[in-house]
């Protein structure tokens, strides 16, 4: 059976990556679908092509797990490239209630299923937009992220690291 798990992955966080490894293992195949919207070009901190660069980066040792991209509805998608489960994580209630309304508007749209997967549970509290301010200040975002958006995060924010790295390190006696 083959899968889609889609978001924005700006950047791919720890718990995506929770979520994408334990659905490795149940599905034959899983596309990481990076969803974009020409209306909202600017928004993102990565653009599409760096999104992509990091997921296939982050996702390289998984064998059964591809990265694409898409600008439409996703049960277009889905019915454009014969896949047949949608795969969402889920880090809290707050989340499913959400997501239970998209599934039964992708259902109803294309007739397609959702599979939720939960995020463990040390990852339930970080989000991609939350490991963008984090690194925006410079902050310590290793262990939130997979190397490859670590890495990335630090080129971005290049300066702010820097200058955090200067006014903490040792002054000369």
């Amino acid at each position: 059976m083959k899968a889609v798990f889609p978001g924005s992955f700006d950047p791919i966080t720890s718990g995506h990556m929770d979520v994408l490894t334990r659905a490795s293992r149940i599905f034959d195949s899983v596309t990481v679908t990076v969803m974009h919207n020409a209306r909202k070009q600017g928004r993102h901190l990565f653009t599409l092509d760096e999104r992509l660069d990091i997921l296939r980066t982050a996702t390289g040792h998984l064998d059964n797990v591809g990265v694409d991209s898409f600008g439409g509805l996703l049960v277009d998608y889905m019915a454009q490239e014969q896949k047949g489960i949608i795969l969402r994580g889920l880090r809290a209630v707050s989340d499913y209630e959400y997501e239970l309304q998209i599934a039964h508007l992708n259902r109803q749209l294309g007739e397609v299923e959702t599979v939720f997967i939960m995020a463990a549970t040390r990852w339930s509290f970080v989000s991609s937009s939350m490991v963008r301010e984090i690194a925006s200040y410079g902050g310590d975002i290793r262990e939130m992220v997979p190397r490859a958006s670590a890495d990335a995060l630090r080129v971005k924010y290049a300066d702010v690291y820097e200058e955090r790295e200067r006014a903490s390190a040792p002054t000369p006696d």
